[in-house]
């Protein structure tokens, strides 16, 4: 129901509006009455108003002084006047400042009903509008989330090297102040746990308590969420910080507040260590997950802040990431069990933590290359959980040697078959890759080196199998991209070409309109006609 407000010095004329129609028939209620301008202000700033009818000559204040201050103050409040025909040119005066009708004095019951259905139907435009823009904002702003999450959670968990790469690639998705090589980086990693015990609940309110995170990371420049679907019901706060400053303590409080409070859950806190550069922040992530495995079972909240477990350095160079990546995906089992030996094996004097995080390590660099290749059978996830949970239990430095050993030796048997596919199996990974990551400055030596392969069999054998050299594929699905972010009309252009790649909105729409001959400007434009045709 919209609500009135009747607002007449006499109070005969507001009871005879009462009497006049079924207002609820009508959508209408009417919820107070006021017998001058003043009145009627106190009503509307204590309740939502939609409609105010009032006289035009009162006492104290008059209507057209009411019309002035509602169309500053609530100018999404509409306004009907009556008066005597002698005001009629007072009151056409008065349409501009906020008055939406005018009805004569007597009032006729047919005028009046013909008048509240024309108020009612703008009324419902304008909401729906308004609906729409907002869910329009929530879209657009939920596009470019979406896009730096998976990005983060890439930087977070996958193995790369290419640093120019991925410093491009954070400006083009607005974190460009996560590009400098002396930025110090945080992660807090948060699991909701449930005491009441009841199956679905936790399902149920994983909506709710994302989008919480994402609020609270809203309000917190250089505070970013993303999530990763190996750790259920956990939601990772990345942040960027100052180093010596304690900058996490009041973002827990109020985490921890407001799940409690908004969703009567508690909260499991793991708190990372403080990093430089954004080629450490797996050692952020790692160091965070390491400080959640130690918090006891049970749904109670804890913080467990991984400073306070530490007793040494982690040593796990970058040149070591990259013998043990070449050794997996070159197929030699050997040589990745002589690195895995090198690492963790028993003449290695490290603590039980230090030994947790680099065979986290081992363990993300893993699953990188089966992602890679496509290779995330339900066998393998299983194995990779397995191992992931012996990590945290730590009950046995050989058991988590043998997973890990384990999955590696089947990953490598998989590279194989890869390896000796004809290079079907190997194109599909390209594929994908070029699916998931073509936003990046790809070319094909990077392609090569990435999949070891060499650069001219890679071009022939991608376009014998997929019907197009790999730079058109590429082009193909960032305009096919570009088309589905221009449906969004609150993208700006320079945002879409950034999305899908391009710093330059002008050298963007050259492309897009050699491929689709149509201007991104004009295309969004034919959609929109569409839409209003139909």
């Amino acid at each position: 129901m919209l609500k009135v407000l009747i607002a007449d010095d006499e109070m005969q004329v507001r009871l005879g509006l009462r009497m006049k129609i079924n207002w609820e028939e009508e959508g209408f209620k009417i919820v107070g009455e006021a017998s001058n301008g003043r009145e009627a202000i106190e009503w509307l700033r204590k309740k939502k108003i939609n409609l105010v009818i009032t006289d035009m000559r009162m006492p104290i204040m008059d209507g057209l002084e009411l019309a002035q201050y509602c169309y500053k103050e609530f100018p999404q409040v509409k306004l009907i006047v009556l008066s005597g025909y002698s005001d009629y040119e007072y009151i056409r005066g008065s349409m501009k400042e906020g008055v939406k009708d005018y009805l004569l004095k007597p009032v006729s019951p047919d005028e009046l009903e013909d008048t509240l259905r024309k108020i009612r139907k703008e009324i419902e435009a304008e909401k729906k509008k308004q609906a729409d823009e907002a869910q329009m904002r929530h879209f657009v702003m939920t596009q470019f989330e979406t896009v730096q999450e998976q990005y983060l959670l890439h930087l977070v968990k996958e193995s790369w090297f290419e640093s120019e790469m991925v410093k491009e690639r954070l400006c083009q998705l607005k974190l460009e102040e996560m590009a400098s090589e002396n930025t110090s980086f945080q992660i807090l990693s948060v699991e909701i746990r449930d005491k009441s015990n009841q199956p679905n609940r936790l399902r149920e309110l994983w909506y709710p308590f994302q989008m919480m995170c994402k609020e609270l990371a809203y309000t917190d420049k250089g505070l970013y969420t993303f999530y990763d679907p190996s750790y259920t019901n956990m939601i990772h706060f990345l942040k960027i910080v100052d180093r010596g400053q304690d900058t996490l303590v009041n973002l827990v409080k109020e985490v921890q507040l407001q799940v409690n409070k908004l969703l009567v859950l508690e909260t499991v806190i793991g708190i990372g260590s403080v990093v430089d550069g954004i080629s450490n922040l797996n050692n952020a992530y790692i160091s965070s997950l390491l400080a959640w495995s130690k918090s006891q079972f049970g749904a109670r909240s804890q913080v467990i802040d991984v400073s306070n477990l530490q007793d040494e350095d982690f040593e796990f160079s970058a040149d070591m990431e990259k013998k043990l990546t070449n050794a997996v995906e070159n197929a030699n089992f050997m040589r990745f069990k002589e690195n895995l030996d090198e690492l963790l094996g028993n003449n290695k004097v490290q603590s039980i933590l230090a030994f947790s995080f680099i065979s986290n390590r081992v363990l993300f660099l893993i699953g990188a290359s089966a992602r890679k290749y496509n290779m995330q059978t339900k066998d393998i996830q299983n194995m990779m959980w397995n191992c992931q949970k012996s990590i945290w239990e730590l009950n046995s430095y050989h058991k988590v040697i043998d997973q890990l050993t384990d999955l590696a030796r089947l990953i490598i048997e998989k590279v194989r078959t890869v390896r000796f596919s004809n290079g079907k199996l190997v194109i599909e990974g390209v594929r994908q890759y070029l699916d998931q990551h073509y936003a990046n400055e790809i070319s094909l030596t990077f392609l090569s080196d990435l999949f070891h392969i060499n650069s001219t069999h890679l071009s022939e054998t991608f376009k014998n199998q997929v019907g197009l050299n790999f730079s058109d594929y590429l082009l193909n699905i960032r305009m096919e991209k570009a088309k589905e972010f221009l449906k969004d009309k609150q993208l700006k252009i320079i945002d879409v070409a950034n999305l899908v790649g391009y710093t330059n909105s002008g050298y963007f729409s050259t492309v897009f309109k050699k491929h689709f001959h149509q201007t991104p400007v004009y295309f969004r434009q034919s959609l929109e006609e569409k839409i209003g045709r139909s």
